[in-house]
């Protein structure tokens, strides 16, 4: 299937741009949840929290965005169930179930949620894929911040002062770069 026809059809995601086969699917799988592990290995503490900004939620939003929603969510599954295993790739290294692992869960329902919203289109122009980038955080923070307010026995408003604000920014500049990569890649896919 030529990269013109694939482009054309309506649903596709960029890894539709690869030739179909369940190897493919595998390995887009495996490198979904080898590149959330490795991205959340850039961690910095935040003064306050218990929780570091990470490129760990840029990479599940573009592992969502770009495998789709099916693909995406398995990726992060996997990610998930290795950093459980004892797999060190979660944030700083760690593994297991920590303050912040409701991010991680938070994460799975996001990857699938911006393939889904992908598959319609989403990642085809800045301003969708803005909008794509802010339902996915949102739905990480909706898991997230009460689990952390759970299990660090914070308060709602404790929670969302160390688990939520801190991250806003980092978050802006994370969407700004989606805006501008993912449209991108299919204007040059759709020259060649």
């Amino acid at each position: 299937m030529s990269t013109a026809s694939v482009t054309a059809r309506p649903g596709a995601v960029l890894a539709d741009l690869l030739p179909s086969s369940r190897v493919r699917d595998a390995a887009l799988v495996l490198g979904g949840a080898a590149l959330t592990g490795l991205a959340a290995q850039i961690a910095v503490p935040v003064p306050g929290s218990p929780v570091p900004v990470t490129g760990q939620t840029f990479a599940a939003l573009l592992v969502g965005t770009t495998l789709g929603a099916r693909r995406g969510f398995a990726a992060l599954a996997l990610y998930a169930a290795a950093g459980l295993a004892g797999v060190p790739w979660f944030a700083q290294g760690g593994s297991g179930t920590s303050v912040s692992f409701g991010y991680v869960l938070g994460m799975l329902l996001a990857a699938a949620a911006v393939g889904a919203l992908a598959r319609r289109g989403a990642d085809r122009s800045p301003l969708r894929m803005a909008g794509t980038m802010l339902v996915g955080e949102a739905i990480i923070y909706a898991v997230g911040v009460p689990y952390l307010a759970l299990t660090a026995h914070m308060s709602a408003t404790a929670a969302v002062a160390a688990g939520l604000t801190p991250f806003l920014i980092g978050d802006a500049l994370k969407a700004a770069l989606a805006m501008g990569v993912l449209p991108t890649a299919w204007k040059l896919t759709n020259k060649s």
